[in-house]
């Protein structure tokens, strides 16, 4: 599953970052996350209606790791404290983590506290130069790690090993 580091502005605008790993991208501009009522980050994101979305690199594991980990509810200082620097949003009231070099900058659509399902609209999508190749994203240079829930391992994405929409095509 991706590593998703969901982040949002308290009430006194300190940032906090959450390790998410159950969510993704479902249409073209909207994300679904499940994240509990008890997180700072979804008690965040319900005050300010608003959130970002970075995935988890491998140069940041242990950071994003620890995000994960260390509640913010505990912790009012857990972004600083893994090592993160964060700019605002300028198209949403949420930060930007300075070290992850991808962001989805996200305006809260709904959260049902049944299923702990947050849905956001893509408003925007922040990347790095350093991990652009021809005015893309390049997964090779952003190293995203994905998460083993049977395991207990992150892991790099590896190889391409085919071509979407093109290699089924040859059964047809």
């Amino acid at each position: 599953m991706p590593v998703l580091i969901v982040a949002a502005y308290d009430a006194e605008g300190r940032p906090n970052a959450m390790n998410a790993a159950w969510g993704g991208v479902f249409t073209d501009d909207h994300i679904g996350i499940c994240i509990s009522e008890g997180h700072k980050t979804t008690k965040n994101i319900l005050a300010t209606r608003a959130f970002t979305v970075s995935m988890a690199t491998v140069e940041q594991l242990a950071a994003c790791d620890y995000v994960g980990i260390v509640s913010g509810n505990k912790e009012a200082d857990k972004v600083a404290k893994a090592g993160f620097t964060t700019s605002r949003s300028e198209v949403v009231n949420a930060p930007i983590i300075n070290e992850l070099p991808m962001t989805l900058e996200c305006e809260m659509v709904s959260y049902d506290t049944e299923s702990n399902h947050l849905v956001g609209r893509i408003v925007n999508v922040s990347a790095d130069e350093r991990i652009l190749t021809d005015g893309k994203i390049d997964y090779r240079k952003l190293r995203p790690i994905t998460y083993d829930p049977i395991n207990h391992h992150y892991i790099e994405l590896g190889d391409v090993v085919g071509n979407a929409f093109a290699d089924g095509k040859r059964l047809k």
